[in-house]
């Protein structure tokens, strides 16, 4: 008897051990490459003034759109948005700012100070839509071209050389 609980011991300890070391040697950096030349989700988001709802027809007029997932409470959505307000000077580029489970009146505080750089503004409050497009945080910016395709994934802040890069593509 003692035998078999030492080789259930021993078995235990081995499947746990195991486990620790898939997990380790597992691969757990965020890659958005998949999404790249695929076409964006159907969706249907309320307008941050509750007064109508975007879907992807209202985006596949434009050139290019930059979708940008954002909130008030976001350090780093204050860090990105002075290149946003100079994207949003830019001909053939319409963006839209999704509000990302964020309080109404700290948004609205956040844009007035700040500035609105959205051509079209939205909201998610529950982060459902974030689920579509594979937002994992914020702030993540998504480019899409004419035809709906994801051409490029911005994961965190714009940088200078994202914008560099936005600028080109759109020219």
């Amino acid at each position: 008897m003692q035998k078999i609980i030492k080789i259930i011991i021993l078995f235990i300890f081995l499947f746990v051990l195991g486990i620790f070391y898939i997990s380790l040697t597992r691969d757990t950096n965020y890659n958005t490459s998949s999404l790249i030349n695929k076409e964006t989700p159907e969706f249907k988001i309320i307008s941050f003034d509750d007064l109508n709802y975007y879907t992807r027809d209202d985006i596949k007029k434009n050139n290019y759109t930059l979708i940008n997932f954002w909130a008030s409470w976001c350090a780093p959505c204050k860090v990105e948005h002075p290149l946003l307000m100079k994207l949003s000077q830019t001909k053939n580029l319409v963006i839209l700012g999704i509000n990302f489970k964020d309080k109404e009146p700290q948004a609205k505080t956040f844009l007035s100070e700040l500035g609105n750089p959205y051509d079209l503004l939205a909201k998610d409050k529950n982060g459902k839509h974030s689920v579509k497009f594979g937002i994992y945080g914020i702030p993540e910016s998504i480019l899409i071209n004419k035809e709906l395709m994801i051409i490029q994934k911005f994961v965190g802040p714009l940088s200078v050389e994202d914008y560099n890069n936005i600028i080109k593509i759109i020219e």
